[in-house]
């Protein structure tokens, strides 16, 4: 153990975030000591607030709570609220033993604890996800983008009901999961534009504001302004009308597609991790010299970061119903979201890890093409048996399923290759003296049969980098 595990405690905690999955640049909004930082940006700009709507008339306020701020902290926060058993009024203690007796009565003037807690939840999960989660994602994008186009033509043999269909390219099935993280990333971006923010007191109807000044909703503005023109830099917007709370339903949705961005990850990881199976091959995790694959195997390579994004995943899905659970809370508020809501941030660490562990493994993502070669030759006789059966349609079979069915079973019985069966079929063979030399050459060679795959690889990775406005892909 090092000297700063020892004395962060690290393995004394029991989240796995804290002592397995912690990433250092989320503390600043995640953390305890980040909320509270928050939740002070909040209770500054009602100051500043207070101060423009000519509300307060102590001007030496604004200067002792910035010098109080500098030396609160959770520990101290957390001692407080021990004693008096209120967090939010820990916190406005601990900040009104700093300023003088004409500052005190200023301090939380107005608000209600959800003032504070809902607008600093606000602000830090936007603040994480638009400066640490986007920046992430969009590399891993840029990563996928790069291999879906490096390896556009890469011919692989397709798989559907994890059986060999017909041939596509490696790139094309990397561009698929280009085109879902884009859209994910596109969609929260505008999600995390809409958080919501509060300043409209204990029920919502902005009683206590309104003893003071002559527009609540423009003092509120006011407030949810200043953290947007300081260096906070926080903007959020107002909602359109709250209780105690502000509407659960922005909030639900950010974290619904933060699941449904876990989920894509997943999907490419169990997709990796199957290619990475022994007896398919046809990609491999890096695998450092010291690396241990097993306690009691010693040869085994296990896709340990593929499985871990899948099943950190798992993770997320469960904590998403927690969100959904907290849509509903009785008449203007009841406190049974509150202790669910502190999970919160777990979610958006645990897919910052996700996303940064899938981004370092596809980066050194090997690509085996004499593998995806041997497994393309496996059932490469079958493979024209969709376009035989297309083209014959189209040249008026009566009924060409069925007779290209009966020949794929006489081909893998006598072990011979299917375009010869058919090609000597006494009632094909009118059928193919009407086929199109291009036509002719897919039966032949399997390998022409990709669509456009490779095109399509190419243009979903061009238009995406485009998109996102990403230098230096290709």
């Amino acid at each position: 153990m090092t000297e700063k595990e020892k004395k962060e405690g690290l393995f004394d905690n029991v989240s796995p975030i804290d002592y397995r999955y912690r990433e250092h640049d989320l503390l600043r909004y995640l953390s305890e000591e980040g909320f509270i930082e928050q939740k002070l940006n909040v209770e500054e700009a009602l100051i500043v607030a207070l101060r423009l709507f000519d509300v307060c008339d102590c001007p030496e306020l604004y200067l002792e709570f910035m010098e109080a701020r500098k030396e609160i902290t959770a520990k101290e926060v957390y001692a407080e609220e021990k004693r008096i058993k209120h967090d939010i009024r820990a916190l406005v203690n601990c900040i009104r033993k700093r300023v003088s007796d004409g500052s005190k009565p200023y301090v939380h003037m107005t608000a209600t604890s959800f003032d504070i807690v809902d607008t600093a939840n606000a602000a830090r999960f936007k603040k994480a996800i638009e400066e640490i989660l986007l920046p992430d994602l969009i590399s891993l994008e840029k990563t996928l983008i790069e291999i879906a186009y490096r390896e556009a033509g890469t011919i692989q043999i397709g798989r559907t009901h994890g059986q060999h269909a017909v041939p596509i390219t490696f790139g094309f099935a990397i561009a698929s999961y280009v085109s879902r993280l884009g859209e994910c990333i596109l969609s929260l971006k505008r999600l995390n534009k809409e958080q919501v923010g509060k300043f409209s007191g204990a029920v919502g109807a902005y009683n206590a504001s309104s003893l003071f000044v002559s527009d609540p909703e423009e003092f509120e503005k006011c407030i949810l302004e200043e953290l947007a023109t300081t260096e906070h830099g926080i903007k959020l917007k107002p909602a359109e009308i709250s209780t105690q709370i502000v509407p659960p339903e922005p909030t639900i949705r950010i974290f619904a597609e933060l699941v449904l961005i876990g989920g894509v990850l997943a999907n490419l990881s169990r997709d990796m991790r199957h290619l990475q199976r022994t007896e398919i091959g046809e990609v491999g995790e890096e695998f450092s010299d010291d690396q241990v694959g097993s306690s009691t195997m010693p040869q085994k390579r296990n896709p340990i970061n593929f499985e871990n994004v899948e099943s950190l995943w798992k993770v997320l899905v469960g904590h998403l119903t927690t969100v959904y659970l907290n849509q509903i809370s009785e008449h203007q508020r009841d406190l049974t979201n509150s202790a669910a809501e502190r999970t919160y941030p777990e979610t958006i660490a645990y897919l910052v890890s996700m996303t940064r562990r899938i981004n370092k493994t596809m980066k050194k993502l090997r690509v085996d093409k004499a593998n995806i070669q041997r497994n393309f030759d496996l059932q490469k006789d079958l493979i024209i048996a969709e376009p035989l059966y297309i083209i014959l349609s189209a040249l008026d079979h009566p009924d060409a399923h069925e007779k290209v069915r009966q020949l794929t079973l006489k081909a893998q019985e006598t072990k011979n290759p299917l375009q010869d069966l058919a090609m000597a079929d006494n009632e094909l063979k009118p059928y193919f003296e009407k086929m199109s030399l291009p036509q002719k050459r897919i039966i032949s060679d399997p390998t022409l049969y990709t669509g456009i795959a490779e095109q399509k690889a190419k243009k979903v990775a061009i238009s995406w980098a485009q998109k996102l406005n990403l230098k230096g892909c290709f």
